[in-house]
């Protein structure tokens, strides 16, 4: 503990033996009276100077509930500022109906509205507009129950009688509310915060219990400022500090507690009971016949002020809740959308991996007989046959020859050699592959566009396998427009830190785009294709870490889209590649 807090702790002590002893040994008169309010005043101005610390030490919630706190012991400071001057400077007996009883009602508010912050349990950020408006709503129910219950009898119809028991009984029913919130933190919280809610709970209940004691002497005529009841009131004041004292000297790594309350749960409720609450208090307003009119009519204008007030925080409470409804419900169809992407290339990335492990085993095996095969095919052939024999055995080595090709085919696709990758401009392999397809394309009557975005980050890839890649999707897209012709459109651009690459043609489109990556899958006829080209495009491009995908577009054709990522440049690296662009 540090010397300054045992410093204020020695002071606080002596201030409350101070009154102990005048309390004894002086007897009543005005002296007693103004060190006695003296005394309060200097231990609530303690209580609220040991606020500042948590303040200033603190951040986000944990500041705001102390704020909140000090906001409470100054307004209970100045009515004990009120209260002496009344006493000590004007030398008067405070008034029956004195309107500064306000301020001793609401200084709990914001002490309850910084309990409701919960800072010694760690959140999750939340909406504080919502948030916020149920706090406002408790907030002005409080100030609605002390207007309805006490200030009624202080401007509706003087009558003090009634104004001191109104005034008592809502003030225990807030003080209630304090010590049942106080107590269930204390019950969930732990560490030092365990410790800081114990004492403001147990300082709480001493102010509560001698409340009710000065009550009792005042009935019997017996209390006077500075008398010994007055001495339970002045150890919980001077209690009120040591939270504040606890909270400076807490260690950093005990400021959040791991248990937590259902978080904005039960203000929501306490909101929405106390609005409820208001054609209850209108209904005993404007039946209850034992009161006087003029308090009849106070209560019901201020109830039905209350009720248009809090009904417009509660819509709008209902559209921020709205807002944020629609915001969740976008948010999650995006997330299933993306997890059902997510799911079909798992499913491809698994078929390509058992596809892999199947075929590069079952093609080597099959590799030997056949290049058995084919060489008893050709000494077949280079002996003497009949026209007829000599065409089959053609036929036969044709045959095996093609199932070699198939094999080998197989073999490449199973191959999984991880190549040396350097940063690639794929403009530049575009465009090599866009003039190696051009006799293809001029054959099938298919024209060009290209539409490159300039400068475009490299990628880290390898050139060879990009450019086999490129190839066949341009070289689908032109066998797909053979038979009438048609366009094909290659385009580049930036997207975050991805590079995107879309082909776009004007073909029939793709007949089953959930399959088109599927190995062996293929809509050519039976010995043109072996379906094995998009799928080894699939893996080399998720070999580099980017995706491909394939769509219909709506007015006809085709869109496979290819996302790479872009290497990080320096601005120099970028400068210089802007320029050989050039």
């Amino acid at each position: 503990m540090s010397s300054r807090v045992k410093t204020w702790g020695a002071g606080l002590v002596c201030l409350v033996l101070l009154q102990i002893t005048a309390s004894l040994l002086v007897h009543r008169s005005f002296g007693l009276v103004a060190l006695s309010d003296a005394l309060q005043f200097l231990l609530l101005l303690s209580a609220v100077l040991s606020c500042l610390p948590g303040i200033f030490l603190h951040r986000g919630r944990n500041r705001v509930f102390w704020v909140l706190m000090g906001v409470g012991f100054s307004c209970w400071l100045t009515y004990q500022l009120v209260w002496s001057y009344v006493e000590v400077i004007q030398r008067q007996e405070v008034p029956d109906l004195f309107s500064w009883d306000a301020l001793l009602f609401i200084h709990i508010v914001p002490m309850m509205a910084a309990l409701a912050l919960q800072p010694s349990i760690k959140q999750h950020d939340r909406d504080w507009r919502s948030g916020s408006l149920d706090f406002a709503l408790l907030l002005l129910w409080w100030v609605y129950v002390y207007v309805y219950a006490v200030t009624a009898w202080q401007f509706g119809y003087a009558d003090p009688v009634a104004y001191q028991a109104n005034l008592q009984a809502s003030y225990s029913v807030e003080k209630i509310a304090l010590l049942g919130i106080l107590g269930l933190l204390w019950y969930r919280s732990s560490g030092s915060w365990r410790k800081i809610y114990a004492h403001w709970f147990g300082a709480s209940l001493l102010y509560s219990t001698s409340s009710y004691i000065a009550i009792w002497a005042i009935g019997r005529q017996t209390y006077y400022s500075g008398s010994l009841y007055d001495l339970p009131l002045v150890i919980s004041i001077a209690w009120m500090s040591v939270p504040g004292l606890l909270a400076f000297r807490m260690p950093a790594e005990e400021r959040i507690s791991a248990k937590s309350l259902p978080k904005g749960v039960w203000a929501a409720r306490l909101g929405m009971l106390a609005v409820f609450s208001l054609p209850i208090f209108a209904w005993f307003s404007a039946f209850d016949n034992a009161i006087p009119g003029r308090v009849r009519t106070f209560r019901l204008v201020l109830t039905l002020g209350a009720m248009l007030v809090m009904g417009g925080m509660v819509f709008l409470k209902q559209h921020f809740l709205d807002l944020e409804l629609i915001r969740l419900l976008s948010s999650s169809r995006q997330s299933f959308q993306e997890l059902q992407l997510l799911q079909s290339q798992l499913i491809q990335s698994e078929k390509l991996a058992s596809m892999g492990q199947l075929v590069g085993g079952a093609a080597h095996e099959l590799n030997n007989p056949l290049t058995a095969m084919l060489g008893y095919a050709e000494l077949l052939g280079a002996t003497e046959l009949t026209p007829e024999q000599r065409s089959l055995a053609a036929k036969i080595s044709a045959q095996t020859k093609r199932v070699r090709t198939l094999v080998t085919s197989l073999l490449s696709f199973a191959k999984q050699v991880p190549t040396t990758k350097t940063p690639v401009d794929v403009n530049a392999i575009l465009q090599t592959c866009l003039k190696l397809s051009q006799p293809q394309m001029e054959v099938a009557r298919v024209t060009s566009a290209i539409e490159l975005s300039t400068p475009l980050p490299r990628v880290q890839g390898d050139s060879n396998q990009l450019l086999q890649v490129f190839s066949h999707v341009i070289s689908n897209a032109v066998n797909a427009m053979s038979e009438r012709g048609g366009s094909i459109t290659i385009s580049t651009r930036l997207d975050g830190d991805l590079v995107i690459i879309q082909f776009t043609d004007t073909g029939p489109g793709i007949a089953e785009p959930a399959r088109v990556f599927d190995p062996f899958y293929t809509t050519r006829p039976v010995g043109q294709g072996l379906g094995l080209g998009l799928s080894a495009c699939y893996g080399i491009i998720q070999e580099h870490g980017g995706k491909i995908s394939g769509r219909n577009r709506e007015v006809g054709g085709a869109i496979f889209q290819i996302e790479l990522p872009a290497v990080q440049t320096t601005a120099a690296t970028a400068i210089a590649q802007a320029q050989s662009a050039k």
